[in-house]
């Protein structure tokens, strides 16, 4: 996918009609875009919009059962979180001093891998559990 602006606003309309190809939809561009969708709405709005074309792509290839609620909030907030904090101007400046966020895994800072697999953390957000801490 290219990343002028033309682009990026076209992918962000098929992501929310649910048209984006899933399977040229791998997890680096879910990063790309979740940035795109910040840079234009407010957290809760860029989160409605982007989980409703998640679910909608999910079942469009009948495996609704693969959208992940938590996954799907906790990324967009780690990066709203460092757009805040950031001086850059662009997507590749932005990417290269955060690669961290191209590595699935990087919610492990702060999920234990058990509470991502969960149903739960699947159909909801949930709040990262700090080791040896249990909400009663």
């Amino acid at each position: 996918m290219r990343s002028d602006e033309g682009s990026v606003e076209e992918q962000l309309i098929a992501l929310e009609q649910g048209k984006l190809d899933l399977a040229a939809f791998p997890h680096a561009e879910h990063v790309r875009l979740a940035f795109h969708m910040l840079e234009r709405y407010p957290f809760g709005e860029a989160i409605t919009r982007f989980s409703c074309g998640l679910k909608l792509l999910t079942a469009k290839i009948g495996k609704p059962e693969v959208y992940h609620e938590t996954t799907t909030v906790a990324f967009p907030a780690v990066i709203g979180e460092r757009r805040a904090q950031w001086v850059g101007s662009t997507w590749s400046e932005f990417i290269a001093a955060n690669e961290d966020l191209l590595d699935k895994s990087c919610l492990s800072h702060w999920y234990e891998p058990e509470q991502l697999a969960s149903e739960i953390a699947r159909r909801t957000f949930v709040l990262p559990r700090r080791r040896g801490f249990e909400l009663s």
